[in-house]
């Protein structure tokens, strides 16, 4: 501890020693500090605040969410602060009256873009902050020129959310419209290409999908076609079978006539095939022949004594028509296989026509399709700008108008000016210590003990004459009247600064 206080001692001894170049080079830091400070020209700050509400039923119930108002509304808020905006207020504001080329107008855009500040405060209430610190105007000047860019950001704002976006709505409605020329137009032509080629290829209509498609129904119709005709062809030959063993006459009973014994030999011929009997068994062989004789009698008898059999009738009949049914079916089956044929034929022939034809119906469904989606895009916008033009789901309103700067928001002269001050008399001490440790003089016995570990005997006073005295004072004086006047310079630099920020005020 007893070290401790010996080397602040040592200090304080060391900067006393040396005050006069301490003063002087806090008199010289000072003087510099305070004249830059002099130098940098107050900025004035303007603020304002704007209320922008999303709530509107009819806008959500055609899909215009407060999510999707929220969205544009944040993108406004970014691209506010857009180079184009940007220069849209430097030309209409006093900062345009000094720009006369494109490299002045950059540099005045990048400066304003760092004095204008756009924030959310919450869902609804933007604040904008717009600051003017030019060394070219007064402060005056540049309170005004302040207030007069926080206004245009508002007028810039209320364009782009309400005016913005009907102009933006139109130029789509327009857009879609001249898009949806182009696919009519394009739309066309493609018709006129499937019905010309329709025309000359009237069995590749539709492409190889569609022919494909065609070519299985075909066959599938053919298939059903000759079920069909293979079940009529095995009726009509039970049919036959059943016609031949019917007599075409049925004898009274009681009647001995040929035409009787005929009868009744069929009946027993029948009788024997239907026991499952081949024409080549000797029972049949001789009932044919009995059946033979028996119908050149009865045919040499003039054929009386019979009537017709309406069985056999009925058999006839039903045998025509089932020969007209199987004669139909063929005649389907071999038109069918004929088609079938003909497609096959034509993809055989010419498969370049086959791909083409797919091509151009492949084409014309897209663009048809293209077509409806481009025509319900318009309707959905145009009743979508509708409501935002008659419904607007946007209330603008300015919360607090721009405000006038009546005081300087920068730079904080008084912090500055006493901080100035403490840089200067620490910048003075520092220098005044640092050049003790330079030396080599010892301010003290037990430095010079500890330095070279040798005991000190003793110390001799430093003593003064009267007129080293009077002297000595005199400059304690001088020394105290100009650190006093550093003290004074400061306060009348602050009370410079206080009177000037009343009077703006």
């Amino acid at each position: 501890m007893n070290q401790l206080l010996e080397e602040l001692r040592a200090g304080l001894w060391a900067v006393w020693n040396r005050r006069w170049l301490a003063l002087g080079i806090a008199w010289g830091i000072c003087l510099l500090g305070w004249l830059a400070i002099a130098l940098i020209p107050n900025t004035y700050e303007s603020e304002t605040r704007i209320f922008v509400q999303l709530d509107d039923v009819l806008a959500e119930q055609i899909g215009i969410g407060a999510n999707a108002r929220e969205r544009d509304i944040d993108r406004i808020r970014q691209t506010l602060v857009s180079s184009v905006n940007l220069e849209t207020v430097v030309r209409s504001t006093s900062i345009g009256d000094t720009v006369t080329d494109g490299t002045q107008m950059e540099a005045a855009i990048a400066r304003l873009e760092e004095d204008i500040e756009v924030v959310s405060e919450g869902d609804n209430i933007f604040e904008i902050s717009a600051e003017s610190g030019r060394s070219d105007l007064s402060d005056a000047q540049n309170a005004e020129l302040a207030q007069t860019i926080a206004q245009r950001m508002i007028d810039i704002f209320r364009e782009e959310n309400l005016g913005g976006a009907r102009g933006e709505m139109a130029n789509s409605i327009e857009f879609l419209n001249q898009q949806l020329a182009e696919r009519e137009q394009e739309l066309a032509a493609a018709e006129e290409r499937r019905l010309a080629f329709e025309a000359e290829y009237p069995d590749l209509i539709g492409g190889a999908q569609a022919i494909a498609s065609q070519l299985s129904a075909t066959r599938a119709e053919l298939r059903s076609v000759e079920a069909d005709l293979a079940a009529a062809q095995a009726a009509l030959a039970g049919l036959e079978g059943q016609l031949a063993g019917t007599p075409r006459t049925i004898v009274m009973p009681g009647s001995n006539s040929p035409q009787s014994s005929l009868a009744q030999a069929e009946a027993n011929l029948a009788a024997m095939r239907a026991r499952g009997l081949t024409d080549e068994h000797p029972d049949v062989v001789a009932a044919q022949r009995t059946v033979a004789g028996l119908r050149e009698q009865a045919q040499a008898s003039g054929g009386g004594g019979g009537m017709p059999n309406p069985t056999y009738t009925s058999l006839v009949s039903q045998r025509v028509e089932r020969q007209s049914n199987v004669m139909s079916l063929q005649s389907r089956a071999a038109a069918l296989r004929a088609e079938i044929a003909s497609i096959n034929a034509s993809q055989a022939r010419e498969p370049g026509v086959a791909a083409e034809a797919q091509r151009i119906s492949r084409d014309y469904e897209v663009l048809r399709t293209q077509y409806d989606e481009l025509l319900q895009d318009r309707e959905e916008l145009r009743l979508r700008g509708q409501v935002e033009n008659e419904r607007s789901a946007v209330q603008f309103e300015v919360v607090d108008p721009p405000t006038t700067p009546r005081a300087p928001a920068a730079p904080n002269r008084p912090l500055l000016l006493f901080g100035v001050l403490i840089v200067g008399i620490g910048a003075g001490v520092g220098t005044a210590f640092a050049l003790s440790k330079l030396g080599s003089t010892f301010a003290t016995a037990s430095q010079l003990e500890r330095t070279f570990g040798l005991p000190v005997i003793g110390t001799i006073s430093h003593t003064f004459t009267e007129a080293g005295r009077e002297l000595r004072r005199k400059r304690f004086k001088y020394f105290a009247a100009a650190s006093s006047g550093l003290g004074v310079l400061f306060v009348v630099l602050l009370g410079v600064e206080v009177i000037q920020r009343s009077t703006m005020a």
